[in-house]
């Protein structure tokens, strides 16, 4: 009898858990963006894992949130989703967003998390000091 009664609980825990990157040592760190396909990006941009299932930022202009349920190592966001506010750093924005959406994996190794695609495209964060 115990064991009908221990399985289901099992199975909620199971059904609940976090299996996306952000249970995999990318949770409770601001990341800060270094590069994308090698090139050094000088604006500061941001990414978190502020909740299981959510990834939010800072992006040079604009603060931006998205839904992430693709488990680990694949990365896919939905429900993408950003302020409108203007500055002169627009382009860096794009850049950044349109990397962003197409990345399909990612890893963490310790301070560092990589987020790649088919392409052979990669964009590099190093966690915050």
């Amino acid at each position: 009898m115990r064991t009908l009664l221990v399985l289901p609980f099992l199975t909620m825990l199971q059904c609940s858990s976090d299996e996306t990157v952000a249970a995999y040592g990318a949770a409770g760190v601001t990341w800060e963006l270094r590069s994308i396909d090698t090139n050094r990006f000088s604006v500061p941009i941001t990414l978190t894992f502020p909740e299981t299932g959510k990834i939010a930022g800072q992006a040079p202009c604009n603060v931006y949130r998205a839904a992430l349920d693709a488990p680990y190592p694949w990365f896919e966001l939905k429900a993408f989703g950003a302020d409108t506010v203007e500055c002169p750093h627009l382009v860096e924005e794009g850049t950044y967003f349109a990397a962003l959406l197409s990345m399909t994996q990612s890893e963490v190794s310790g301070r560092t998390l990589i987020l790649r695609n088919d392409a052979g495209n990669e964009m590099v964060f190093t966690a915050a000091e």
